[in-house]
């Protein structure tokens, strides 16, 4: 059942270490009765490969850049700059900057893959297990879509 979830800064959110990016989740599933909110940082570079999973997501560019592909389009997010993706749209994101964005999705689901993957995948010698996060991205109906294409960037 749904109940009012309300994020204090002054008590931070659960923050995860998935794979090189902090995760901070807002609300879980469980709380809202549907979708999760999250902040999202990391440096650059760092970000999933490409990807899809059964709920829909959103990106609001907190602070930094990124580039975030969405179908076969790729596009440069700065501050304030939204993209909305369907369930099922393969999509990834990398970090060009610094940067911090809020992200929401549709349905539970997204909080117990970071978790998972926080617990589950440690990173040694800056690169993690990739058979490890491909097995927890399955368990978790996640499901990866090849490796980050080189398509040209749309601002």
């Amino acid at each position: 059942m749904a109940r009012p979830v309300i994020y204090d800064p002054t008590h931070p959110a659960a923050g995860y270490a998935v794979v090189g990016e902090r995760v901070h989740v807002l609300a879980r599933g469980d709380e809202t009765g549907g979708g999760e909110a999250f902040i999202q940082e990391g440096p650059p570079g760092s970000g999933p490969p490409p990807h899809t999973h059964p709920w829909d997501e959103a990106y609001l560019m907190l602070d930094g850049e990124m580039d975030v592909l969405v179908g076969e389009r790729t596009l440069h997010l700065v501050p304030g700059m939204f993209v909305y993706i369907p369930a099922e749209t393969v999509h990834c994101f990398r970090y060009t900057t610094k940067g911090r964005f809020f992200s929401y999705t549709s349905a539970p689901g997204a909080a117990r893959f970071f978790e998972e993957l926080d617990r589950d995948v440690p990173v040694t010698d800056g690169a993690p297990d990739l058979g490890r996060v491909v097995e927890v991205a399955l368990r978790n109906r996640v499901r990866p879509a090849g490796p980050p294409p080189d398509a040209a960037r749309v601002d």
